[in-house]
């Protein structure tokens, strides 16, 4: 197939010219994602169906997220080291070898608690990996033009395994119990690795300094590169604060639909806003985003922050679940489109360390929001709303009191406060006018074989200067 990136004496390297390669690799991802999902689901569920104990069931989930957040920083290194399909592949293959033990452990009769836990640590620790890796490599699979597409299939991938995984999970833990689930996972990550066995990834060629530059001074650099583009990095920070936001929300929207409806009812509302991240990522993969990528990940943050100060206003499902479509169609544009930034905008020899310390903030949001989430609920919000509560006289005559209406008012201040945080991001010039002032790094040239990185190291001096002299004429002196 041909995945062959192209050479620019000015740029560095210029696109492909299919999507084909592309299509082949998501094809695995999007099993594989789907495979991991049902795995983590069944594994949750059944600790819990074994032990009976919330504790023990959610140190399943930090186990997944606590190694991502420690680990991604120096996957990042070696995924720009590397080979994007040796990495990926590195994953892939480490992550299925890690379900396999687990497999042999369950129909064994051996399998502990601890083995649990470190297997899915496992997991994690590959899959931190792989996802720069995957990130990345759409720059030297995808054309320019069609980065927005491609970024939009792969939220649809994950769309399809936060919405699929519950519901096939629960039907396939009843049917085959956790060996089956195993066993299936197993069979996606094969297929998931035949598919990068079966295409080539351009390799990115890097200059003679950057070769003699040491691990750790990879490691260093990536940062170094972060902390002198701020418009890139108070987007990154930007991103990690909103994921706390709806790490938060996440935890607490169940409680508060409780409060009122069954389990029938929270997984109808549950299921409304996975289908609104489905849509919103069959949008982009349809129409690819727009021009003006930055105001639209601010005005969609918005609209969030809308979203979840509407959830709090009526203790009725049918308000509730409009607001969780409207969050997670907005959530999963704004998932498509600061990838698409990323990639347009950062070295390709950078890209890895780049899209693993986005993956390490996104990911380290929610272990600091599920802790908080409770004790700022229980012991705050909802006494202020207690049928007798200091607010019960004011707030309480909008949204009602009793069980539940302090954590809607506290959804009320979450939405306000991530409105005031996209018009402050919006005020803020290095955000707003980021893709003015960072040249692209992405350009559109002849085809060759790999893809080099040479002339880029003259394309990231002229970037700086750009950045240092805020110039609108950013692009036509870094590149």
């Amino acid at each position: 197939m041909n995945t062959a990136a192209h050479i620019d004496s000015d740029r560095g390297f210029s696109e492909p010219t299919s999507m084909r390669s592309f299509l082949v690799i998501w094809s695995g991802q999007i099993c594989s994602r789907v495979g991991s999902a049902l795995t983590a689901f069944a594994l949750s569920v059944w600790v819990y169906q074994r032990l009976g104990s919330i504790t023990k069931f959610a140190i399943v989930s930090l186990c997944y997220a606590l190694p991502v957040v420690l680990v991604a920083p120096f996957a990042g290194v070696l995924v720009d080291r590397w080979n994007r399909r040796r990495a990926m592949l590195v994953g892939d293959i480490g992550a299925g070898l890690s379900v396999l033990s687990l497999s042999l452990l369950f129909f064994s009769g051996r399998i502990e608690l601890w083995h649990i836990y470190v297997g899915t640590a496992m997991v994690a620790t590959f899959g931190a990996l792989q996802s720069p890796a995957y990130s990345s490599s759409v720059t030297l699979l995808v054309p320019k033009k069609q980065l927005g597409r491609a970024n939009g299939m792969v939220q649809l991938s994950l769309g399809m395994a936060r919405v699929g995984a519950p519901i096939l999970g629960g039907i396939l833990l009843v049917t085959f119990n956790l060996g089956g689930v195993l066993l299936i996972d197993l069979a996606t990550f094969a297929f998931s690795i035949s598919t990068l066995i079966a295409v080539r990834i351009p390799n990115v060629r890097q200059s003679d300094e950057k070769q003699r530059r040491s691990f750790f001074g990879d490691l260093a650099y990536g940062g170094r590169y972060l902390f002198h583009r701020w418009g890139l990095m108070s987007l990154m920070i930007l991103y990690g604060v909103c994921n706390f936001i709806i790490g938060l929300v996440s935890v607490l929207v169940v409680p508060m639909v409780l409060s009122f409806g069954s389990s029938v009812v929270l997984g109808t509302v549950l299921s409304v806003g996975g289908v609104g991240m489905l849509v919103g990522a069959l949008l982009m993969s349809v129409v690819g985003g727009t021009r003006r990528k930055v105001l639209t990940i601010l005005s969609f943050i918005a609209v969030m922050g809308l979203c979840i100060a509407v959830a709090g206003l009526r203790a009725a499902a049918a308000p509730i679940a409009i607001a969780g479509f409207g969050l997670f169609f907005s959530l999963s544009l704004i998932n498509s489109t600061t990838p698409t930034i990323i990639q347009t905008k950062v070295a390709v020899d950078v890209q890895g360390r780049v899209f693993a310390l986005l993956t390490m903030i996104a990911w380290a949001a929610y272990p600091l929001a599920y802790p908080l989430a409770g004790p700022l609920a229980e012991k705050i919000f909802e006494p202020l709303m207690a049928v007798n509560g200091p607010l019960a006289g004011s707030a309480g005559q909008i949204i009602g009191v009793g069980p539940g209406r302090g954590i809607a008012l506290f959804f009320i201040t979450l939405g306000v406060m991530v409105i005031a945080i996209a018009v402050a991001g919006y005020l803020y010039p290095r955000l707003r006018k980021l893709e003015e002032e960072m040249p692209d790094a992405v350009p559109s040239e002849d085809e060759r074989e790999d893809v080099t990185t040479k002339s880029v190291v003259g394309a990231e001096e002229a970037r700086g200067i750009a950045a240092a002299a805020h110039a609108g004429t950013a692009s036509s002196r870094g590149v």
